[in-house]
């Protein structure tokens, strides 16, 4: 697919952005990557569901990762993806984005509904996919076990192809917020009543770093439309575990919610 490459500036960081325009009417799909994740690490999955639905296509390294300027700031506080959310908003106006669709992967889908949550009358719709709104036993032990891998396998240089000399910055961005003391109280329930656009909420049974009780009360807290989307077997990556079932469900909501035709 024929995207755009640029550098966008935002505060102090210098965002690394793919974007492909189709119609200047047509709504543009965003895609935000999870805690390691980054541009690449999306395959080619974005620009599959892109091809299969007519909408406008943004991607793009969030600092610190990627191709992205790094981290400014030594340790995060607990409201990190609530700046994320902020960060975006300053993005979609900077590239004048009027009707942005959010695909969000586990960071990436807090990052959605506290998006949809802060700016109602803007997003059009949201797609969440191992999203947290709480912190959860099995997340941490998820996590943990993360950390021994970062330690004692290739785990490193698998992703220090993607974030090069950033990747340690990355790693322990990830796994030392949410392995803090003071993170153990984090949730972000309050916000999901302020979400009031169509939402897709999906999360594989398996996934090692949630329960069903998010999927669950995502669902019975916002205001808009919502459908939940179970996949049988597969854990924290539905997009990559059951790619198929994924872009089926996702371009079926889409037409369904905001009259978009395949």
């Amino acid at each position: 697919m024929n995207f755009t490459k640029q550098y966008f500036q935002i505060q102090e960081a210098s965002l690394n952005t793919h974007q492909l325009i189709k119609d200047n009417e047509f709504p543009t799909l965003i895609f935000l990557h999870d805690s390691l994740g980054c541009i690449k690490l999306w395959k080619d999955f974005s620009e599959k569901l892109t091809k299969q639905v007519n909408c406008n296509f943004l991607i793009y390294d969030r600092q610190g990762y990627g191709e992205s300027s790094p981290f400014t700031e030594k340790k995060r506080g607990n409201d990190y993806l609530e700046k994320e959310a902020e960060v975006l908003f300053e993005l979609l106006q900077g590239l004048t984005i009027q009707k942005p669709i959010i695909f969000g992967h586990s960071d990436g889908g807090s990052i959605a509904l506290l998006a949809a949550a802060k700016y109602p009358e803007l997003i059009q719709a949201i797609i969440t996919e191992g999203a947290h709104v709480f912190v959860e036993d099995i997340t941490l032990k998820g996590i943990r076990e993360a950390v021994e891998s970062y330690k004692q396998t290739n785990l490193v240089e698998k992703l220090k192809k993607y974030h090069g000399e950033k990747v340690d910055a990355v790693f322990k961005a990830w796994t030392e917020t949410w392995l803090k003391e003071s993170f153990r109280d984090w949730n972000i329930e309050h916000f999901l009543s302020k979400i009031t656009c169509p939402a897709l909420i999906i999360q594989g049974d398996k996934d090692e770093y949630g329960t069903l009780k998010q999927v669950d009360t995502i669902i019975s807290q916002i205001s808009g439309t919502a459908e939940k989307l179970i996949i049988s077997e597969v854990g924290h990556t539905p997009h990559r575990e059951s790619e198929a079932i994924i872009l089926e469900k996702i371009v079926d909501f889409l037409n369904d919610y905001v009259l978009i035709e395949g």
